[in-house]
């Protein structure tokens, strides 16, 4: 019998996580079912889960494809009208999953929408990983409302509406399976991070919108896989990044932006090298070197997916170059 919502946690070795805030979701999910998709785990995770959550579907993966390809591979399995695609390190609230769902019935032009996302360790601030809703800015870098860089904003109250953003966080990402699989998923190239963003610009290149609301909160401990100051994190988010504008730019802003931002790519790394040691440098070289050994078959994926037309989202501010 086909879900109306599937609350989806991706596991890698991270039975500590789930110990820790699977309760959460069991608690506050009356009115969904709650699966951990195990992508190929070498601890005793699936165990666990068997001896102490009688209630939660299991799925396991044969591998670790990484974020997006563990997404693709575990949701075969998974008949729902809505996935909730949560980390494991996120706490969930009482009534976070109604405010949603009511506006998915309400909007049925909205694909993606993303609740509140709150810092755990520092709860009267948001979260790094989202915060208020993903934008997205004219050279390209992805941003959050409550969130520039790695300055975060106290909640005050001042997010607490709902409005069509550009990206919704990965972390905490609900989506119509129907638009989820008619983009045929996440791009498994990109292993882990931005996948979310690439998959919300192709869904916005095909007309549909992506929304946020304050009316739902989660807390996320944020850095669970890999830290901040990680030179492959840099690495990930810098060759995705730039995959990501291959893919989905207007054409008349294409070939000018990523090289533009190929250069500005160039001076960022000399600073981290500066600030942060040589392997930060190397990482930002080596993003590079993969973003070309990827660039045939993202334009491929381009021609595929985006070839017809470009819809205009109002968070996506390439009105002006340079």
């Amino acid at each position: 019998m086909r879900s109306k919502l599937a609350v989806v946690i991706l596991n890698w070795n991270g039975k500590s996580w789930l110990e820790k805030f699977l309760p959460s979701v069991v608690n506050f999910s009356n009115d969904a079912d709650i699966f951990v998709i195990d992508n190929g785990s070498t601890d005793d995770s699936v165990e666990f889960l068997k001896l102490n959550f009688l209630s939660v579907n299991i799925v396991v993966n044969s591998k670790n494809s990484g974020f997006a390809g563990g997404y693709n591979e575990g949701l075969k399995q998974i008949d729902a009208e809505y996935y909730c695609l949560l980390n494991s390190d996120v706490e969930v609230t009482e009534n976070w999953i109604e405010p949603i769902i009511s506006l998915f019935e309400k909007n049925p032009d909205i694909a993606a929408i993303q609740p509140k996302i709150l810092s755990y360790t520092d709860k009267n601030k948001f979260e790094f990983a989202g915060a208020a809703g993903g934008l997205i800015d004219n050279l390209g870098y992805p941003y959050c409302r409550g969130r520039v860089f790695d300055e975060v904003e106290e909640d005050k109250g001042q997010y607490d509406d709902e409005m069509e953003i550009f990206w919704a966080s990965g972390c905490a990402l609900f989506i119509r399976s129907k638009d989820f699989w008619d983009q045929n998923g996440f791009d498994e190239r990109f292993f882990a991070h931005q996948e979310e963003i690439d998959l919300c610009w192709r869904l916005i290149n095909s007309g549909r919108k992506i929304f946020y609301t304050g009316k739902s909160k989660v807390y996320h401990v944020g850095g669970g896989t890999l830290n901040k100051q990680s030179t492959q994190k840099t690495y990930l988010n810098i060759r995705n990044n730039l995959s990501m504008m291959l893919k989905n730019l207007p054409f008349p802003k294409l070939i000018g932006l990523i090289f533009f931002r190929l250069c500005l790519d160039g001076v960022a790394g000399i600073y981290f090298g500066l600030k942060q040691g040589f392997p930060h440098l190397w990482a930002v070289v080596r993003a590079h070197f993969g973003f070309y050994a990827q660039a045939s078959g993202t334009w491929k994926r381009r021609q595929k997916h985006q070839k017809d037309k470009f819809y205009q989202s109002k968070w996506l501010i390439f009105k002006h170059f340079l």
